[in-house]
């Protein structure tokens, strides 16, 4: 990916909260999380808010010299308060669209603690990779144990028959923001030719 002038640059895409939470461990971790971005120069791409953990990462890259990117769909600006104060906020008509957006920008994706967006927006883009739309990595970041019932419930899938092993590799989790960045930066899904095994049906 380029930008206009042709230097080569890569983009996470984050998913989080339009709330802090209750936990001040969870905003010091997307503190963290931007700091290891700005220094990597890897630039945010996020929701476009300005409130909760949204802001919080969006103001924390920007504060450390990065580069940020909102899109948000018409309808939300006045809900979701669009952040005026980063690099670029796009405004598009749909979700779908916002959606298609953020991933078609970044070179991989991070979900830090959030509610049902977060999970939805997540769980999209790793359906991706299984379909092999894209070979991005995906990784949840495991705040004070935020995501251990999902990935309980990934390794419960994969024990009951409803999701490969290898599949069930798509999605990394840590605790670590510094660590997570790390892998999911240099993750590339293998190729995939067929992902349904039509035996079973």
């Amino acid at each position: 990916m380029c930008d206009t002038t042709g230097h080569s640059f890569m983009n996470l895409c984050v998913f989080c909260g339009s709330s802090v939470g209750v936990r001040a461990s969870y905003t010091e971790a997307a503190q963290r999380l931007a700091a290891r971005m700005v220094n990597r120069g890897i630039g945010l791409v996020y929701g476009g808010g300005n409130v909760g953990l949204m802001g919080v990462m969006a103001d924390a890259v920007m504060s450390g010299g990065g580069s940020v990117i909102g899109v948000m769909p018409r309808n939300l600006l006045a809900r979701e308060i669009g952040h005026a104060g980063i690099t670029e906020l796009r405004v598009v008509d749909t979700m779908h669209q916002r959606k298609a957006l953020m991933a078609d920008l970044s070179s991989g994706f991070i979900a830090l603690p959030g509610g049902y967006g977060t999970f939805e927006e997540f769980f999209e883009v790793v359906t991706w990779t299984q379909l092999g739309l894209h070979r991005k990595g995906c990784g949840l970041l495991n705040v004070e144990g935020y995501y251990d019932p999902i990935v309980a419930m990934l390794d419960r899938a994969v024990a009951d028959g409803f999701i490969k092993s290898e599949n069930r590799a798509l999605v990394l989790d840590d605790t670590s923001p510094e660590r997570l960045l790390d892998r999911v930066m240099t993750f590339s899904a293998p190729a995939t030719e067929q992902w349904l095994d039509r035996k079973t049906r």
